[in-house]
């Protein structure tokens, strides 16, 4: 991120706290449309005459385009600051919202929502990630997971909302009405991110208690080859990541229990998610990224096997709640451990490449997951597949982690 002759003693000051507060807020509103989409699946699904797959399309296209924009958003705020940024962006989400609530077909929904995820919710995610690690020294873990959890805030907040309005007035105009309030909330705090953050000295990047890593070669490799494996560990944690978000609502409609339901249970994993968000981040300033993430990973095995053989009511409730708890604190890991084994100056670019590997995780996620289903009739082998993807990200992670254990270990030369 290019950075403007800011003075130093805003790291860590109030000004930062009040810029973190704004940035929440943006996040929230900005990423509205990733978590709604899910809610509205059944009745789309219906209104169109679709099957679940193609249903699943247009959270696909709009994650991947997420993914996609985030590297355009962070280069254009790179060179004209944030504000601009999100004002495209509330033009997005706003006209992305009211093209999706008078489609015509299922390609034109899936269009609005692409054109939200590539300007609109990428605006408000991976730059804002990277501006607030910019912005924080000392606690600089617990800022970042205060950034992303606004995204699961979206999550918890946004769904019941949604789902009122589709039992209410339907879903077109409960779009209208979601789009109008995005747009313009997030032009509003747009206007607190008009300053550039000021630089983090590199001798600062690493915490007071962690010997700094090579940054020449991160994990011991090619910054290029553990940028590559990086991006790959995303893909995986996330493929298996979006088979509960995605088709959690619909899972419970086949059960016999309600698109109601489901949505609560969306509403509740996301809650789960804002709090294992805030904790993962305090993890992190203490035992560093890489070792957060392992732990992360092993956790949301776990809770994906325990969806196999509990159905019931009760325990899908429960174990949606665990899964939140278990993965939310995943995703902005990925940036700490960026900030932690990567050169500062090539944070942005990095940041935005990784995040966008989880988003295409996400998306192949999601779509992989309804065309599983239709392929079989039910979710049972959906879940197995999110197993099989969670292991490959473990072993991606683990291995790393062994790497890191090993340099540490290594005599260094004078």
């Amino acid at each position: 991120m290019q950075l403007a002759h800011a003075d130093p003693s805003l790291i860590d000051s109030p000004q930062a706290l009040r810029r973190l507060l704004a940035t929440l807020g943006l996040v929230v509103l900005g990423n509205s449309s990733m978590y709604v989409v899910s809610v509205v699946l059944p009745a789309v699904q219906t209104e169109f005459g679709i099957g679940r797959a193609s249903a699943s399309l247009p959270y696909t296209l709009m994650m991947v385009c997420l993914g996609l924009g985030g590297l355009w958003t962070g280069r254009l705020a790179d060179r004209h600051g944030l504000m601009p940024v999100l004002w495209l962006g509330a033009l997005a989400v706003f006209g992305g919202f009211m093209g999706a609530s008078l489609s015509g077909s299922i390609w034109a929904f899936g269009l609005a929502h692409a054109v939200m995820g590539f300007i609109g919710g990428s605006a408000t995610f991976a730059p804002l990630l990277a501006d607030t690690a910019l912005w924080w020294n000392r606690r600089r873990g617990i800022a970042v997971a205060v950034c992303a959890s606004g995204n699961y805030v979206a999550g918890a907040v946004w769904p019941p909302i949604v789902q009122y309005g589709v039992d209410s007035i339907g879903w077109r105009p409960t779009y209208m009405v979601l789009g109008s309030i995005c747009g313009v909330g997030m032009l509003a705090l747009s206007l607190r991110m008009r300053q550039r953050p000021p630089a983090i000295p590199a001798s600062a990047a690493v915490g007071a208690n962690r010997a700094a890593p090579d940054r020449a070669r991160p994990f011991g490799l090619a910054p290029n080859h553990a940028m590559a494996l990086l991006c790959l560990a995303g893909i995986a944690c996330c493929v298996a990541m979006a088979m509960p978000q995605v088709h959690i609502v619909a899972y419970c409609t086949d059960l016999g229990f309600g698109a109601a339901q489901g949505a609560q249970m969306l509403s509740l994993m996301l809650a789960c998610g804002i709090v294992s968000r805030l904790v993962f981040g305090l993890i992190c300033d203490r035992i560093g990224g890489i070792r957060t993430l392992l732990l992360g990973s092993a956790l949301q095995g776990i809770a994906l096997v325990l969806f196999l053989p509990y159905d019931g009511l009760v325990p899908l409730y429960v174990i949606s709640g665990l899964f939140g708890l278990f993965q939310g604190g995943i995703v902005p890991t990925y940036a700490i451990i960026v900030r932690e084994y990567f050169p500062p100056g090539q944070a942005s670019v990095r940041v935005g490449g990784v995040i966008m590997a989880t988003l295409v995780g996400m998306a192949l996620g999601g779509w992989l997951s309804g065309w599983i289903f239709d392929a079989t009739g039910s979710y049972h082998a959906a879940f197995l597949n999110g197993i099989g993807w969670n292991l490959l990200n473990l072993s991606i992670t683990g291995w790393l982690y062994l790497r890191v254990r090993r340099e540490r270990a290594a005599p260094r030369m004078p």
